[in-house]
């Protein structure tokens, strides 16, 4: 904070009272959707479907394109083509990215309805407004499915696991996800456990069979 002070010319002195200030080691979360747990939130999702539909649209977009809370919070429909199946965001946290829309995402963006005068997607209570909370609604339908511990965030990560459980590699996850470089990709990498269970037998087998040669064709010892 300090620093963009500085930067920003609103501390005029440039000095930063919390340099040399060792900071608290932050602990990353990778939480992540089991298939059992989608379905729950997909029955959660859809009961508050008639009491909060704009909610509703705004998480099963987040789950649908693992784009982040404030890209869809603040989509807008001139971002969205649907007869390319694509979303064009004019800035994002990486700058402007392409979206590559599924199926079931275009299905989706066409059943909302447009509202004249409001060029946002997910419509809020005011006129020509967007919805302004979605963590308060979270914590009513993540406690519905029984998943307390989800956070929003939490459905980014788990569009990456499943691209990841599907055999999509790194660089294409990453230009799903519209991340700057592979480093911030690549904490995803050990959720792919199967690719590293098949190479850890396949090591195991060719140690212990060359091991298992090795003492047959060993000379036997003479007393």
């Amino acid at each position: 904070m300090f620093s963009l002070a500085i930067l920003w010319g609103v501390r005029t002195d440039n000095v930063n009272p919390c340099r040399g200030v060792k900071r608290y080691k932050e602990q990353k979360r990778e939480r992540y959707l089991a298939a059992e747990e989608h379905q729950r939130l997909g029955k959660a999702l859809d009961d508050a479907r008639s009491a909060m539909p704009e909610t509703v649209n705004a998480f099963q977009l987040l789950l649908l394109t693992g784009c982040r809370l404030r890209e869809i919070h603040l989509l807008k429909w001139e971002y969205v083509f649907l007869d390319e199946g694509i979303i064009r965001l004019p800035d994002s946290k990486n700058g402007a990215r392409t979206v590559q829309l599924g199926e079931s995402a275009v299905d989706l963006l066409k059943r909302i309805p447009m509202i004249a005068g409001n060029p946002y997607v997910i419509t809020g209570r005011k006129d020509g407004g967007h919805l302004t909370d979605l963590e308060k609604p979270w914590r009513r339908i993540r406690k519905e499915a029984g998943l307390t511990d989800v956070r929003i965030h939490d459905l980014r990560h788990s569009f990456a696991s499943d691209a990841l459980e599907l055999d999509e590699d790194l660089i294409m996850i990453g230009k799903l996800l519209g991340h700057r470089d592979l480093k911030s990709t690549a904490r995803y990498a050990h959720l792919k456990k199967e690719p590293i269970q098949r190479a850890v037998k396949g090591i195991d087998l060719k140690i212990s069979a060359a091991l298992a040669a090795s003492s047959v064709t060993s000379p036997t010892s003479v007393d």
